[in-house]
């Protein structure tokens, strides 16, 4: 029964989501359109009044529309979230279908699903009570869904895709919540989402994990590991996320020096974990060899641990140490912290979620504390003070000391949202009527996918009208035998 604290949870179990999964993605979708329909429009700029608005708010130039601020970074994010997580998360022999596919499905129903809420949470129009969209909305629903593809690594191979729709549906909710707590109430700055997105994520996966723990998962050892070719297709999603992690966490910033100051820093942090990255893991193998588990991740976590104080005075020196460290943690987490952690916290984390999201994140929150509450006029200067944390209206007369415990707060609440959400999402997946793999056909494809047949390997045909053989010894050797004509 593994985790599970009430009798119900486990059960006789049955793969096959024929209706199950229609219904889920029919009824939710059709839902989107309703609820689209009810309470979401278009902002100012995107609205076809836009050229009464650029008359009454005296603006010149279509230039000044958020949209050609924005979009570039929104791109760069929409590759991230759809290229770079779900290509990181196919290094399993035989889940890269379920890697690739079901990232696709969760990011395209939970980005609609995170505009209602974030919606409903921060761009009501008072004058009408409609929801408000524009770029900057759907670049924030990108970081929402982020969140979930986290928790989606903990989890990789071990649920259905019913429990993946499920999960997004109440962790977006979560999420919200989370967000506007940290962000609004608080008053928190988190411009990369180390405590928002990362933190969070990652102990909600986690949590989730635990409560759905295998206890005879080594059924399915056999498939939990990864091949030369699997490697090498998660190594193109490490890739497009470590070259477009600079505009992930600078792409809310305000413009100007904040963006631009977010993503020199991500730029030199997420340099500094490859080298540590690659230090720690040839030092910790035998004869010195690199894993890639270690280079497909680690090398990562400076970019997440950077994201909360991407925009603050952090000074590029600062951002390499910041990424020295969080690559050697992170490496050091993947050898040491994950085994211990499945052997002894009974907490399966297939991607190691850990060690490249939660302990980075973490450690990206603290950062942030003591960057803020270090913040000083002669550093940022009187309106580089107001404009970096954003000490106007209710909160102009903060002081950055105090805003350093509000941000060491931020990070308290998002590790029990994440790991108490995560629980009681866990607790609801657990039930037997998900269609859930059991314990020794997890990680495997032709569960909930046509798996095209393998071609048969066949021994090479000699070619011998380009006079050579092949040699063990030799790559090629000219001979001189012909084929005779009859």
């Amino acid at each position: 029964m593994g985790n599970c604290i009430v009798p119900y949870c486990d059960g006789p179990k049955s793969t096959n989501v024929r209706w199950t999964l229609p219904a889920v993605c029919f009824v939710w979708q059709t839902a989107m359109v309703i609820l689209f329909g009810a309470f979401v429009r278009y902002n100012k700029e995107v609205d076809a009044h836009w050229p009464e608005t650029k008359i009454n708010e005296n603006i010149t130039s279509d230039i000044e529309n958020d949209f050609y601020f924005r979009y570039p970074s929104f791109q760069d994010v929409h590759v991230m979230i759809f290229v770079g997580f779900g290509y990181l998360m196919t290094f399993m022999k035989r889940y890269s279908f379920g890697a690739v596919g079901f990232n696709f499905l969760i990011a395209a129903f939970g980005i609609q699903w995170a505009l209602l809420m974030q919606g409903w949470f921060h761009h009501i129009d008072p004058a009408d009570g409609m929801i408000k969209i524009g770029v900057e909305n759907i670049i924030n629903a990108d970081f929402c869904v982020a969140s979930c593809l986290i928790a989606f690594g903990a989890v990789l191979g071990k649920v259905s895709p019913v429990q993946l729709m499920v999960m997004t549906l109440f962790e977006v909710t979560l999420f919200a919540v989370e967000e506007y707590i940290l962000l609004n109430l608080i008053h928190a700055k988190d411009a990369g989402g180390s405590m928002v997105i990362h933190t969070f994520g990652a102990y909600f996966g986690l949590a989730v994990s635990w409560v759905l723990y295998r206890p005879n998962l080594k059924e399915s050892s056999r498939l939990n590991g990864s091949m030369y070719h699997s490697d090498v297709f998660a190594m193109i999603g490490t890739l497009f996320l470590w070259m477009f992690w600079p505009s992930f966490n600078s792409a809310i910033c305000n413009h100007g020096d904040g963006q631009h100051r977010a993503a020199i820093n991500t730029y030199l942090s997420l340099a500094a974990s490859v080298l540590t990255t690659f230090a720690i893991s040839s030092l910790f193998q035998k004869h010195g060899k690199l894993d890639m588990v270690h280079i497909q991740n680690s090398t990562l976590a400076g970019g997440v641990a950077v994201g909360t104080a991407a925009e603050f005075m952090l000074m590029p020196y600062g951002s390499l140490i910041v990424g020295f460290f969080c690559g050697l943690i992170s490496t050091l987490g993947y050898i040491y912290l994950t085994p211990f952690m499945e052997r002894k916290l009974k907490i399966q984390d297939t991607c190691g979620i850990h060690n490249l999201h939660g302990m980075p994140g973490v450690i990206g929150g603290i950062v942030g504390a003591i960057s803020a509450a270090g913040a000083t006029e002669s550093v940022y200067g009187q309106q580089g003070l107001i404009d970096t944390f954003d000490f106007t209206g209710n909160f102009k007369h903060r002081t950055p000391a105090v805003q350093g415990g509000y941000q060491a707060a931020a990070m308290c609440i998002a590790l029990c949202f994440g790991i108490g959400g995560g629980t009681f999402v866990g607790l609801i997946l657990r039930m037997p009527l998900w269609g859930d793999p059991t314990d020794d056909n997890c990680f495997d494809d032709e569960v909930y996918w046509e798996v095209p047949e393998e071609e048969d390997s066949a021994d090479p045909v000699l070619q011998y009208n380009n006079h050579t053989v092949v040699n063990k010894h030799a790559e090629v050797t000219e001979t001189g035998f012909t084929v005779e004509q009859h």
